[in-house]
């Protein structure tokens, strides 16, 4: 099986995380000539599309700027991740000692994500989290200087059990891979849901990244919920979404966005009438979208997507704390202050920071027809997601 580039994220277990990175002391030098972005970001392999689809758009926001964000030029440090987490203590070391990067921003993969904030948290350099969404990344691992622009695993699914709540929902089945990704996504709308009145009649999951889902449509069929919860993401997904109507199970089915996004038109008739949350929607009618898809497709000439609006905030967010020290990147503490602090206006809608530097913002309900996401409303406002073991210090 091929995955597309929507499948983000089939990440390494946060169990080896703690095997990849290692202390090492950080050289001083002098915060001169242009700011020094490093990007650890995948531009080669399965998940290259995110990485690129991320790049493009801090970098049209930085142009936007004039190239300058606090008054100081910008230069970007490009390092390819390759989504391997054995390899990403070494590469966040190479730019923040060979490459001397002032801010890190990285990464699609949550493996890689976790290794560069366990060093990026003993360096305390100012990171910008633009997609991995494990949830321990803003709990457990958060720190002054950590902050994301893009989501976490369970408030995607925390938004779609509200909204499941609101369409009347009441037993349900889940299926997801038995993975980090996927446990996290569960959890979160089972906690919603749950708390909003629903029974979970069964959770059911089969190994990552198998594809055969007969056994687990059979078993849907015999429980009889009144609509299924599922998060598979790129090829996987596709694959179910086939299965699934050629079941005719009759069952509603539900997901957070990434079952549907990046296979919307290879689905074909087999997607139609799927529904799904997520924190972005390309037809978003609001000033700041507007503006942000005419602009990314004249200059990339394809259409933006979720991870293109994730690059474009972590440009937002940062220019929030540079302006705050008039670029002086060695004023940290005053920086970090000013970033927490943030509110501002995203494609996604409004954008501002949980006391854990999680991003609290609107999730949309979405129905897939005709191979398009269409936009139904909003699942969940502002909502802010769990913060639960986070200690900032």
């Amino acid at each position: 099986m091929t995955f597309d580039r929507r499948k983000f994220l089939a990440f390494a277990g946060a169990a080896g995380a703690s095997q990849l990175a290692m202390p090492f002391v950080r050289p001083s030098w002098a915060q001169s000539g242009p700011l020094r972005l490093g990007l650890l970001l995948p531009y080669s392999g399965t998940y290259a599309p995110l990485g690129e689809a991320i790049t493009r758009g801090l970098e049209l926001y930085v142009k936007a700027q004039g190239g300058k964000l606090g008054g100081r030029d910008v230069a970007f440090v490009k390092v390819d991740d390759e989504s391997a987490p054995p390899k990403a203590t070494e590469l966040t070391t190479k730019l923040i000692q060979g490459e001397k990067a002032d801010v890190l921003i990285g990464t699609v993969h949550s493996g890689v994500a976790m290794a560069m904030v366990k060093i990026a948290r003993e360096q305390g350099v100012t990171t910008i989290v633009p997609n991995a969404g494990a949830d321990v990344i803003t709990r457990a691992m958060c720190a002054e200087n950590i902050f994301r622009s893009s989501f976490s695993n369970g408030a995607v699914g925390d938004a779609t059990g509200q909204a499941m709540v609101a369409a009347g929902h009441k037993k349900v089945v889940t299926l997801t891979w038995k993975y980090a990704a996927g446990e996290e996504m569960v959890n979160g709308f089972k906690r919603a849901f749950t708390k909003g009145g629903g029974q979970v009649l069964k959770d059911l999951t089969i190994p990552f990244p198998d594809v055969e889902f007969q056994s687990a449509l059979a078993e849907i069929s015999t429980l009889k919920p009144d609509a299924v919860y599922v998060f598979f993401a790129g090829g996987g997904a596709l694959k179910f979404l086939k299965d699934y109507a050629a079941a005719k199970l009759g069952i509603p089915l539900w997901g957070p966005g990434f079952l549907t996004d990046g296979v919307e038109k290879a689905a074909g008739e087999a997607g139609n009438g799927v529904k799904t949350v997520l924190h972005y929607v390309e037809t978003l009618d609001n000033p700041q979208n507007k503006a942000f898809v005419k602009d990314f497709s004249d200059a990339y000439k394809v259409a933006p997507d979720v991870y293109a609006v994730q690059g474009w905030d972590a440009g937002q967010l940062l220019k929030v704390g540079l302006a705050a020290v008039a670029g002086d990147i060695a004023k940290r503490k005053e920086m970090h202050a000013a970033m927490a602090k943030a509110s501002f206006a995203s494609p996604r809608g409004p954008f501002r920071l949980s006391s854990s530097h999680d991003v609290v913002q609107n999730y949309y309900l979405r129905e897939l027809k005709g191979g398009a996401n269409g936009y139904l409303g909003v699942a969940a406002k502002e909502l802010s997601p769990e913060t639960a073991g986070c200690k900032l210090t």
